[in-house]
């Protein structure tokens, strides 16, 4: 009989029907199977779900057989890690598969803001074009610098490609990396002092939340630019609204938002914002490898072997 395997959020079709093949596989998002689901609890042995949206205290408890908790992400803030490892449960991520997509999502952002790609499609479609207007300057990412707040695996690769368009490269962690020569600044405010663009590429922690706060965006001043593909956790959402509104930073792109997808309304309504739905790592190709990794680690498990990518 296969192993029985709840499944919290929707994947690729081609990993889904992997699944299928090798499991009992639960739906958590088709309301028509919670029933079955309730059913079968005693049953499941593993969880998939999302980074964002990871899996409760609560559900850890009703699934008195699970031994795997299998994150198609890197995320783990929802997560109780400690908790999991208490009741004997791995938690793995897809740490690896996902670091170029999001470096590239990271600059793809810089670029939008900074030469206006979002505020230019808007006015051609407008016809403001047609009709004269004289649509503004952008900025050059060359000369820039750029704070990477956070240097895990993510944020060096997207301090690589920053240097390819001229940025100027320095960087917050509490380690302070020897094998690079960025500049490292103390703390978030420090190195947004220091910087034209601010790239938060920080896991998403206790220690980490809100750190972009305040004083921070302050620091980061009326022409600095604030990029988020890390969690929206991270970000003081009030402020960084109140600093888009009133001039004390430029602009902002970002990936992520604390309450996504409901995000604040405010957001919306700022025009020096470039917003994505939290499509960092969203290819075919990135999704395909983060899929794969997921079953390499339910094959690990269903196999008794420790799977490679355990966080906890």
């Amino acid at each position: 009989m296969k192993p029985h395997l709840l499944l919290v959020e929707p994947m690729m079709t081609e990993i889904e029907t992997r699944l299928d093949t090798a499991y009992q596989v639960h739906r958590l998002f088709d309301a028509a199977q919670h029933d079955g689901i309730e059913a079968a609890r005693g049953n499941i042995r593993a969880v998939v779900t999302g980074g964002g949206t990871g899996l409760a205290n609560d559900w850890i408890d009703r699934l008195p057989l699970l031994g795997i908790i299998a994150v198609n992400g890197v995320g783990t803030d929802r997560i109780d890690l400690a908790y999991a490892r208490k009741r004997n449960v791995h938690v793995t991520t897809t740490q690896g598969a996902l670091t170029d997509e999001v470096a590239d999502m990271g600059l793809a952002l810089i670029l939008a803001v900074l030469r206006r790609i979002v505020e230019g499609d808007r006015f051609l479609r407008n016809g403001r074009w047609h009709a004269g207007e004289q649509f503004p300057l952008g900025s050059s990412p060359r000369g820039k610098r750029l704070g990477v707040l956070g240097l895990g695996q993510i944020g060096r690769a997207l301090g690589t490609r920053a240097e390819v368009f001229g940025m100027a490269v320095r960087y917050s962690n509490r380690t302070h990396y020897h094998d690079v020569a960025w500049p490292h600044f103390a703390d978030a405010t420090a190195l947004a002092a220091d910087s034209d663009v601010l790239a938060v590429c920080v896991a998403a922690t206790p220690d980490t939340r809100r750190v972009v706060n305040d004083n921070v965006l302050k620091a980061l001043g009326p022409q600095g630019t604030l990029i988020n593909i890390a969690r929206g956790s991270v970000v003081d959402e009030e402020a960084l609204i109140a600093a888009l509104r009133d001039g004390t930073i430029a602009a902002a792109g970002l990936d992520v938002f604390e309450n996504e997808p409901a995000i604040r309304k405010d957001f919306l309504e700022l025009p020096n914002v470039v917003l994505m739905p939290h499509q960092a790592s969203a290819t075919v190709e990135t999704r395909r490898a983060m899929g794969n990794m997921v079953l390499a680690s339910l094959d690990a498990y269903f196999t008794g072997r420790q799977p490679e990518n355990a966080v906890n």
